[in-house]
C-alpha cells in the first residue's frame, strides 16, 4: 500500500457497524440519509438489502455488515443510509450503505494512517485504505471503491435497472 503523504490532510466521515468505528473518504460521500423504505429485489446477494427511490433514481442499499460477516443491520433510531458514489472500470455507481449511526466529518493527515494489519482482522485487508489513529483510538478506513468486486457491483447494477 502506498503511504499518503504525512502532510497532505484528507477528510473523512466515520460511522459505526456493530460498535467498530469506520471512515470512507468525505469526497465519496453525496448524502445522508434516514432510514427509509428499501424495496426488496429477488435474486440478489445476501448483503443487498433492496432499492430505494432517491428523487427518481433506483439506488441499491447495501449492508455493510452481512458484506463483513457480521449479523444483519437491525433497525433503530440512528441507523441511516450514506449515499456514496462507487467508481468502476466501466462507470460510477451510486449505492446506499447502512450504517448503525454516522459520527463526524473530520480531517485526518497521511502520517496518522497506518497500514491494515495483515492478520487478526474480520475484514479481507485489499478495501481497507488503512487504520486512521485518533488520539488513543483506532479507525477503520474503508477504500469505498475496492469495498465490492466486479461481480458485485455488476450485479447490483443489474438489480437496481431490474427494479427500475
Amino acid at each position: 500500500m502506498a503511504h499518503a503523504d504525512a502532510t497532505e490532510t484528507q477528510q473523512y466521515l466515520t460511522f459505526t457497524l456493530a460498535g467498530e468505528v469506520f471512515a470512507v473518504d468525505v469526497a465519496k460521500v453525496r448524502e445522508i440519509l434516514e432510514w427509509s423504505s428499501i424495496t426488496k429485489v429477488p435474486q440478489t446477494p445476501g448483503f443487498m438489502r433492496g432499492v430505494i427511490n432517491l428523487r427518481g433514481s433506483v439506488v441499491p442499499v447495501i449492508d455493510l455488515r452481512q458484506k463483513f460477516g457480521m449479523p444483519e443491520t437491525e433497525r433503530s433510531i440512528d441507523t441511516c443510509i450514506i449515499v456514496v458514489e462507487v467508481e468502476t472500470a466501466m462507470e460510477t455507481l451510486v449505492l446506499g450503505m447502512l450504517a448503525d449511526s454516522v459520527q463526524e466529518v473530520f480531517e485526518l493527515e497521511g502520517g496518522n494512517i497506518e497500514p491494515a494489519p495483515r492478520i487478526g482482522t474480520k475484514l479481507d485487508t485489499s478495501f481497507l485504505k488503512g487504520m486512521g489513529k485518533r488520539g488513543d483510538t483506532f479507525l477503520i478506513i474503508l477504500d469505498i471503491d475496492r469495498v465490492f468486486g466486479e461481480d458485485d457491483l455488476a450485479g447490483l447494477a443489474a438489480a437496481g435497472e431490474a427494479a427500475a
